[in-house]
């Protein structure tokens, strides 16, 4: 299979070393055409794939992911559309547009799937929304799950939810990169030494989100399992909450999806 990409900025790079991590793509079936930061060279001299400078190419490819802009993804897929070919499966990463919007650019033999990842799909343990244009035939559908199974977990969505979705999943990230950061000035502040704090931050974080993701257990449930009556743990808890540390997530969820 030949996949293509225009845009390789952060998603569209983490994506590409995904694919190209998992096996999904081998690096002289993947053209990509970066934009005028120079960021697709770069990415071109580290993993070999076949950088492109023009659209032709991508006639060559049964899979095509856009990752630009939100402001400018429907105009690129109109300079793109007639370097397409019949059935070819157009994953958008971008925000700002439809699955309907996008296929009137395309017209109707171009197969859209809206699509929003997070960063960890460059280890193949990303989560992503994913929206399906409705008369996408089943085959069809099926290659495009393959293609995006392969980067992380993918959960089909309506489309109404897909930017809260995109929000929850993909700014979630940082937050949570600052909640880790803080978590080792607290343990610095107390004698630890950074690089040991984040490796044990970091595998405290993946134990804890396989325990969820593993026993089903509402989140409450999993706290009320390590704060043990008058323990050190319920004493953090309580300082979290004394400082609004619920309210400034949520505070955080509701700017990020405004």
């Amino acid at each position: 299979m030949n996949i293509g990409f225009i845009g390789a900025g952060h998603m569209g790079s983490a994506m590409i070393e995904g694919l190209l991590k998992a096996n999904t793509v081998a690096p002289e079936n993947l053209f990509v055409k970066g934009g005028s930061s120079g960021t697709a060279e770069a990415l071109q001299e580290k993993l070999g794939f076949r950088l492109i400078k023009d659209y032709t190419s991508l006639k060559e490819c049964q899979v095509i992911f856009i990752a630009t802009g939100a402001k400018i993804v429907l105009e690129i897929l109109k300079q793109a559309a007639p370097f397409m070919a019949k059935n070819t499966i157009l994953i958008s990463v971008a925000t700002g547009h439809t699955v309907e919007e996008a296929q009137a650019v395309l017209g109707e033999e171009i197969h859209v799937v809206h699509a929003i990842p997070n960063t960890p799909v460059s280890v193949n343990a990303g989560m992503i929304g994913a929206v399906f244009a409705n008369d996408m035939p089943g085959a069809l559908k099926a290659d495009a799950l393959n293609v995006l199974e392969s980067l992380g977990k993918v959960k089909e969505v309506n489309e109404h939810i897909l930017g809260t979705f995109g929000t929850v999943a993909g700014c979630s990230p940082a937050f949570v990169d600052i909640f880790m950061e803080a978590l080792a000035d607290g343990a610095v502040s107390q004698g630890m030494p950074r690089a040991l704090s984040y490796e044990v931050i970091a595998q405290m974080m993946l134990g804890s989100a396989t325990l969820a993701l593993e026993t089903q257990k509402h989140p409450g449930e999993l706290k009320d399992g390590v704060t043990s009556p008058g323990g050190s743990t319920i004493k953090g808890v309580a300082a979290l909450e004394k400082n609004g540390f619920r309210y400034a997530v949520i505070d955080a969820v509701n700017q990020a999806n405004s």
